[in-house]
């Protein structure tokens, strides 16, 4: 009869280790009687570290508490247009708020009747 395997999780430094030790050249099979850890596991660990390092060790539903979400370039594309729409939101505001001003400034000059004399700005 063949024993159920229940799951463990392991630590990220129990798994680097089980990767620098296979790539240090020792015996996987061995390793994996060793570690109590299948060989398909093992090479699963391997494979993830080859491709993006310790930090994806961690495994699918265990994210870093210190790594950031990584953006897409179709994420970052829509990020950035809507910071840009944001801008020239803004500036629109800016630039009716000083249109308007200088209207009012205008409107209260009064125009000079005598020749030479200044206009009142008050």
């Amino acid at each position: 009869m063949k024993k159920k395997r229940k799951y463990c999780a392991r630590t990220l430094e129990f798994k680097i280790d089980a990767v620098k030790r296979m790539l240090a050249g020792e015996n996987i099979k061995a390793l994996s009687r060793i570690l109590e850890v299948p060989r398909s596991v093992l090479y699963e660990w391997l494979d993830r570290y080859r491709e993006e390092g310790a930090e994806r060790l961690r495994g699918p539903g265990r994210p870093s508490e210190t790594s950031e979400p990584v953006e897409t370039p179709a994420e970052t594309a829509v990020r950035h247009i809507a910071e840009l729409e944001r801008k020239v939101g803004q500036q629109s505001l800016e630039v009716d708020f000083l249109r308007r001003a200088f209207k009012r400034v205008k409107e209260l000059r009064q125009t000079s009747t005598a020749p030479g004399e200044t206009a009142s700005t008050e």
